[in-house]
């Protein structure tokens, strides 16, 4: 067993309370493309084509397509092991709390159930109109179906329940991310570049207010650079054995 994982087992056997935070990179583990890297799924366009108020306003039934296809990418995959020892981990803390920046809806088929999902999730859609949650359709439009779905309380037409480029977060969720940095124990991040800023900035912030920073990534960003232990890894290999570790 590696130094560095006796080190973050110890903090996190310590702990009372932990957050962990979660990219783009858990989810590449079960075949789901990050973003910006190669092969990802803004390769070939720009963003803001497809993810933006703007671009629903002038597409909207270009942009529910491109979801949709996302929804049934998204179910074919299934959570991996990181996914798995992450809702374990969930269950050794009465303080608990995780922020995923993913919206592929994997850590929830994997168990957990104390969640933040800071970008929305590909399982809901929101009414236009009256504001209200109902599930995400499955599949292509069928024909004669609107390709836009309408809502079934007001008829105003649904997008999505995703975070967009160039929107702001929900109310809350910023308070309740500060509100658990500040009194966890240790904060784990997992597969993540650091390039969202509020969720590297609260993983940073968990740090000055005392919590132990445990960074899994591959790589090295900000966040890495800056944690007590970085883990140098994929998410599904790293963490079952810090589970081991822990247990």
């Amino acid at each position: 067993m590696s130094h560095a994982i006796e080190r973050a087992a110890a903090a996190l056997k310590e702990a009372r309370s932990l957050l962990v935070i979660t990219g783009a990179g858990i989810s590449a583990e079960s075949g789901i493309p990050t973003f910006r890297g190669a092969g990802g799924l803004w390769e070939g366009f720009r963003p803001e084509e497809l993810a933006t108020p703007e671009a629903f306003a002038r597409d909207p039934e270009r942009v529910w397509r491109w979801y949709r296809w996302r929804k049934v990418r998204y179910g074919a995959c299934d959570p991996n092991p990181g996914h798995e020892i992450i809702a374990r981990l969930e269950s050794r803390y009465d303080d608990f709390l995780l922020l995923t920046q993913n919206v592929d809806g994997l850590h929830r088929r994997a168990g957990s159930s104390q969640l933040v999902e800071l970008h929305g999730t590909i399982a809901q859609k929101r009414c236009t109109g009256c504001a209200s949650l109902s599930d995400f359709p499955d599949g292509e439009a069928a024909e004669g179906e609107s390709a836009v779905p309408p809502c079934s309380r007001c008829g105003a037409a649904t997008r999505p329940h995703i975070l967009w480029f160039g929107e702001t977060y929900w109310p809350g969720v910023l308070e309740r991310a500060g509100a658990m940095a500040h009194r966890a124990d240790a904060t784990l991040v997992v597969g993540t570049s650091a390039q969202v800023w509020p969720p590297a900035a609260v993983a940073l912030g968990s740090q000055q207010a005392g919590a132990f920073l445990i960074d899994v990534n591959p790589g090295t960003t900000r966040v890495s650079e800056a944690a007590d232990v970085h883990l140098v890894g994929p998410a599904g290999q790293i963490l079952p054995a810090l589970w081991e570790a822990i247990t």
